[in-house]
């Protein structure tokens, strides 16, 4: 897409008046919103063009975000909080025919794919908990959901086992032997139910990715926190076991080297020392206690998201072969079977940890 087409957004804002003196590029290679890189007389800005399949209500998403500014939020964290900058109508949204659009401050640094080392992790996670602990004092129960019941592993569950029943065609033996498994999940689904039932819920991300933080160029610290649209109230096992899934996985969720997907020990001890540390006194016992269900919630969902995916047809995820939606569901039963076969060893890194963190 070129200026002109994008010019009638950019005049919706008073920094972009010299239409002539701005350039434009295509940034990062997100697969959910439309994000350029514009350069004007003003300084660098990013224009993200918003994608409303995914995010059906982005008015929730902007009034979220409205709240972390009224609270400042991102004046009680050591690394920076880009959040949309407001047009000439004072809105966070640019509306151009039909489209919303976004600007935000262009923070300077590298982000990253994969780690290389355990300090990464830690860095990683201590960011992360570290916006938690920032939104200590919002009241988290007047924010909006941007994505309904995003990470209720129950109701994911539900829906899978209504989808799986009314499959009419006969499933092959790998199809019939990721079933029995995720099927056999009830146990997990019925801990995360009475669990959650217990914990205050708290300002999450929702979406703790290492390529949602933007870090220095040296990558020993993290200069900004992004991809907003998923923040709302939720629970912190949410948060840290979607970094243990993505993080402490040694393969991402797309490889099938089956043989040598496991979880990485050392580094879910970096992540959760990471954690404990960002969170300070945030969280009690019982809280810090649910962080270990965390993977297994986390790795669960993603799964059974996967599957149900690809028993409908592959209508959501992207897929680049027709099984990999059931290839996916695999990669995460490879994972989670082993946090399940861990779950002592993990109980001595947390309490490791916790001691580690209370000195």
């Amino acid at each position: 897409m070129n200026l002109e087409k994008l010019s009638p957004v950019l005049r919706q804002y008073e920094f972009f008046e010299d239409l002539d003196a701005c350039q434009i590029m295509p940034l990062g290679a997100g697969l959910i919103h439309e994000t350029f890189l514009i350069e004007s007389p003003n300084g660098k800005y990013v224009l993200q063009g918003f994608n409303q399949e995914v995010f059906q209500y982005p008015d929730r998403i902007a009034f979220n975000l409205q709240q972390l500014f009224k609270n400042q939020i991102a004046d009680k964290l050591p690394f920076e909080l880009p959040l949309p900058l407001l047009n000439k109508s004072g809105k966070q949204l640019s509306a151009v025919d039909g489209k919303n659009w976004r600007v935000f401050p262009f923070v300077q640094g590298k982000t990253l794919e994969h780690i290389s080392s355990k300090d990464q992790a830690r860095i990683a996670a201590t960011a992360f908990a570290e916006f938690s602990k920032a939104g200590a004092e919002l009241k988290v129960d007047i924010l909006k959901e941007t994505i309904p019941n995003f990470h209720r592993l129950d109701l994911r569950f539900e829906r899978f086992c209504a989808i799986a029943s009314g499959i009419k065609r006969k499933l092959d033996s790998e199809e019939e032997s990721l079933l029995r498994f995720y099927l056999n999940q009830k146990p997990l689904i019925e801990s995360y139910k009475e669990t959650i039932q217990r914990l205050p819920q708290r300002l999450t991300h929702n979406d703790t990715k290492i390529n949602n933080l933007i870090f220095s160029e040296n990558l020993e610290q993290v200069k900004a926190l992004i991809d907003l649209d998923t923040v709302m109230a939720g629970y912190l096992l949410y948060d840290f076991g979607d970094l243990v899934r993505t993080v402490a996985c040694t393969r991402t969720e797309i490889s099938t080297d089956w043989e040598n997907l496991r979880l990485e020990e050392s580094v879910f001890e970096a992540l959760m020392e990471g954690y404990l540390s960002g969170l300070g006194n945030l969280a009690e016992k019982e809280e810090k206690e649910s962080l270990l269900l965390g993977g297994e919630v986390m790795t669960c969902m993603m799964g059974l998201r996967f599957f149900t995916d690809h028993l409908q047809g592959n209508i959501y995820y992207r897929v680049n072969y027709p099984e990999q939606n059931l290839h996916r569901a695999k990669n995460q039963s490879i994972l989670l079977r082993d946090l399940q076969a861990k779950r002592e060893l993990l109980k001595k890194l947390w309490i490791k940890a916790t001691k580690h963190s209370s000195l």
